[in-house]
């Protein structure tokens, strides 16, 4: 199933792709009506999703719909740096022993289509096309070989970063949570359709050109790896996201350097996911991010 939050008649509601249809399962089934919740329903949520689907009924056309981001405010934002061997050989860093995992502040979550700020306060605005993991169920000391079964499914993540701020703090949180600066979507797409999360084309572009160009097989750590080593330290939950890296071809490495800048779009595209497009306008004056 292809998972959405959406808009309509100003109202937030969840529900799945049907072709060119939107099933909406917000009121028609009892599994909460936020994707948190749903995802919080496990199993029991899937089926009644699906039985809803094959019912053919409670449909709108999605071109009369606005798609948010799938999880709005996901408990967790966690993403992984330096995942990817091309990706460290461009930037200078030795291959990590251990995963590199920072938090991006999930105030910055928008989703396609939603304008990525340029801040105010910085001219170093970068991208970063990533595969990420959407977490189904509570979990804690998850093997690798059991992890796959914690996933919800999968969706797209463009760590936005704002390069200066980011090496101001050792940890990274300022330079990647600036607000609309983690789009997720356009969909959150179930374990079921994706045979294999580590063997997916990714590609970035930035107003038709292709920055990025890579393959999920080439994470040093796969999803499940990363998984398993952060349930080491903390419970994950239900809705909590994990980017897992980006490969080279990011702005800062570019010569001259290719940072965005108001005016341009930055097109993101996963194999079996979908295509996640945001445009990058000037930060508007008092702009405070949308609440849960």
């Amino acid at each position: 199933m292809k998972l959405l939050t959406f808009s309509h008649e100003n109202r937030v509601k969840i529900g799945a792709i049907l072709n060119e249809n939107v099933v909406t399962a917000t009121g028609n089934i009892d599994c909460g009506d936020n994707m948190l919740q749903f995802l919080a329903a496990g199993q029991r949520g899937m089926l009644a999703m699906q039985n809803l689907i094959d019912s053919g009924r409670h449909q709108l056309a999605l071109a009369d719909v606005k798609i948010l981001s799938p999880v709005l405010r996901p408990g967790k934002f966690l993403g992984l740096g330096l995942n990817y061997p091309d990706h460290i050989s461009e930037t200078g860093f030795q291959k990590p022993e251990y995963p590199t995992i920072f938090t991006k502040q999930s105030t910055c979550v928008i989703g396609t289509e939603e304008a990525i700020h340029c801040p105010s306060v910085s001219e170093k605005l970068d991208y970063e096309g990533e595969l990420a993991v959407v977490i189904g169920q509570r979990c804690r000391h998850v093997n690798v070989e059991d992890a796959h079964q914690v996933i919800a499914g999968y969706t797209i993540c463009n760590d936005v970063t704002v390069r200066d701020w980011q090496q101001r703090s050792p940890t990274w949180t300022l330079g990647k949570s600036f607000d609309t600066h983690g789009p997720l979507g356009p969909y959150l797409v179930t374990v079921d359709e994706i045979v294999d999360p580590h063997n997916l084309t990714l590609k970035t572009w930035v107003d038709g050109e292709l920055r990025q160009n890579a393959n999920t097989s080439e994470m040093i750590f796969n999803c499940y790896e990363t998984i398993a080593y952060l349930t080491q330290v903390m419970t994950l939950e239900p809705g909590d996201v994990i980017s897992t890296g980006t490969p080279s071809g990011v702005g800062v490495k570019m010569k001259p350097r290719g940072y965005l800048r108001p005016g341009q779009v930055v097109r993101i595209e996963i194999e079996g996911i979908g295509v996640l497009t945001n445009p990058v306008i000037a930060e508007p004056d008092n702009f405070v991010a949308m609440s849960n």
